[in-house]
């Protein structure tokens, strides 16, 4: 069987929308995918179930009215297979020239992960926001957002953070590759 990665968008962020890991790996097991793995406290998973075509969104849909109906917590919940995610990593090439520079941080080097084309379409006005040094990406398959003033201080970021950003989720640049590593293990 394949292995995926899901990511849920705004949990266990302040002290709203909390998902207890274990929780969710029962959650994620009780579904029937197997070698569940978690990842940090901020709603990562790698797993492995059936693949084919549309199989990403369907698993999207089941961990998503599944964690409605018996976490009651509604999140959006975006799914990504082991080769999207491995197209994802290569189609960063913000984090090459990122990692040349001097105390490059990959804490500040964002990854917006959207459910679909049409959704990642929409992160393209973040785009105007984005004040050098700060560099931005929008490839094929997710965005990229280098913030090396800092993600808190950066308009590109709030917004891809916030409104903007509302179809996708993101994530670091480090967190980014630990899910691909634990999706790689399979």
């Amino acid at each position: 069987m394949p292995a995926f990665v899901a990511l849920l968008r705004g949990v266990n962020v302040g002290g709203a929308k909390r998902v207890p890991m274990a929780d969710w790996r029962a959650l994620m097991t009780g579904l029937g995918y197997t070698r569940v793995a978690t990842l940090l406290n901020s709603g990562n998973a790698a797993f492995h179930a059936p693949g084919g075509a549309g199989a990403a969104k369907k698993h999207a849909k089941a961990i998503a009215a599944a964690l409605a109906t018996q976490l009651a917590v509604d999140v959006p919940v975006i799914v990504k297979s082991a080769a999207e995610l491995a197209a994802i990593v290569e189609g960063n090439t913000l984090a090459a020239a990122a990692a040349g520079e001097p105390g490059f941080d990959p804490s500040r080097l964002l990854v917006a992960f959207a459910p679909d084309a049409a959704a990642l379409a929409t992160l393209a006005p973040v785009a105007d926001l984005v004040r050098p040094p700060e560099r931005f990406l929008l490839g094929p398959h997710a965005a990229y957002l280098h913030c090396a003033g800092g993600i808190l201080q950066s308009r590109a970021g709030e917004a891809l953070l916030g409104k903007a950003g509302r179809a996708a989720t993101t994530r670091n640049w480090a967190t980014t590759l630990k899910l691909k590593a634990l999706a790689d293990e399979g």
